[in-house]
């Protein structure tokens, strides 16, 4: 054996682990020895397989041993671990269905070959909802070292025409401090000076983005976040990313939709009995647009009390309605 191929031998070795063991298919030395012939056309010993497999578990490498041969026991993901990313890869509106097929075959490249072979619905990528935008990967590594260094950030915004394709809408100058997952989209959390508050912008709608030399507005100097970005808050009063004010609501709602109601808003809600039967009040703070929204996405079954101007803004909503539904 050539001298090139022994020093391969052994990382060949943790690769065929990797890719054809686990605790149901292990691996005799010498059915090793006879992959590394076919599969590498190195020759080695059945000896020499053993001695490099003690390399590799003073190593540190989890290579457990039975009566059937040898396995990589402990990987750097568990199969569960590796379906959860690659699912959450298939979910993500924000990642093309180019970019999500290279990423979850990557990710597949952490599993032996049986697990990959258990997980052929993957490649149904363009079954699935996702953005045109092949800018997304490139606009993260921009914002990100923009909220690094404390820069502020400038790109073209677009949104939706009649044509039912996006067009620029809109030039943007902000401050950048957070990249916010949230119901399957990515967004870029900043402070707008032209519109003077927080604006949470959609990754796949921006475009061109670049990091300006102009120092980034400090989070703390800015009314609401003194203490900086309360995350749990800003989950349960944002539903819809909406960037107005936040106030104080409260509301009723049937019992039945609780579930809903925690599901959108976590647990930081006042819960108290109804003012009629089978209902609860809850209280929370909110953007009133996304809670206007959202009580409107339920209003068999809700009914906001205060603010008032927030109730009088559902009532004139479901009037015009009624009278578009000619009820």
């Amino acid at each position: 054996m050539a001298t090139e191929a022994k020093k391969l031998a052994l990382l060949r070795i943790l690769e065929i682990l990797r890719q054809d063991t686990d605790i149901r298919h292990p691996m005799t030395q010498e059915m090793i020895a006879k992959k590394l012939k076919a599969q590498f056309d190195i020759e080695v010993e059945r000896k020499a397989v053993g001695r490099n497999l003690s390399l590799l578990m003073e190593a540190g490498y989890d290579i457990v041993s039975t009566g059937h041969g040898v396995y990589l026991h402990t990987r750097t993901y568990e199969p569960s671990e590796i379906r959860l990313l690659i699912d959450g890869v298939l979910s993500s509106r924000y990642i093309n269905s180019h970019q999500s097929r290279d990423l979850i075959e990557r990710l597949a490249a952490e599993e032996n070959r049986y697990f990959r072979k258990n997980i052929q619905y993957i490649y149904a990528i363009d079954d699935f909802h996702k953005t045109g935008n092949a800018e997304v990967f490139y606009t993260i590594d921009i914002a990100s070292e923009a909220i690094e260094a404390g820069k502020s950030v400038e790109y073209d915004y677009h949104k939706y025409g009649t044509d039912g394709k996006l067009h620029k809408s809109s030039f943007q100058r902000i401050s950048p401090y957070q990249l916010i997952l949230h119901n399957q989209r990515y967004y870029l959390m900043g402070y707008s000076r032209y519109w003077d508050h927080m604006v949470y912008h959609r990754l796949d709608r921006i475009r061109n983005m670049k990091q300006s030399d102009t120092p980034a507005l400090p989070i703390r100097e800015i009314p609401g976040f003194e203490g900086g970005i309360n995350f749990r808050t800003l989950t349960t009063a944002m539903p819809y990313m909406f960037s107005d004010p936040q106030e104080r609501v409260t509301f009723l709602v049937d019992e039945g939709y609780i579930d809903y109601v925690m599901d959108w808003f976590g647990e930081d809600v006042t819960i108290e009995p109804g003012t009629r039967d089978h209902t609860l009040k809850i209280s929370l703070t909110v953007s009133p647009n996304a809670m206007h929204y959202w009580a409107l996405q339920f209003a068999e079954a809700v009914e906001v009390l205060t603010p008032a101007s927030l109730r009088d803004k559902i009532k004139e909503t479901l009037t015009k309605a009624k009278e578009r539904y000619d009820i």
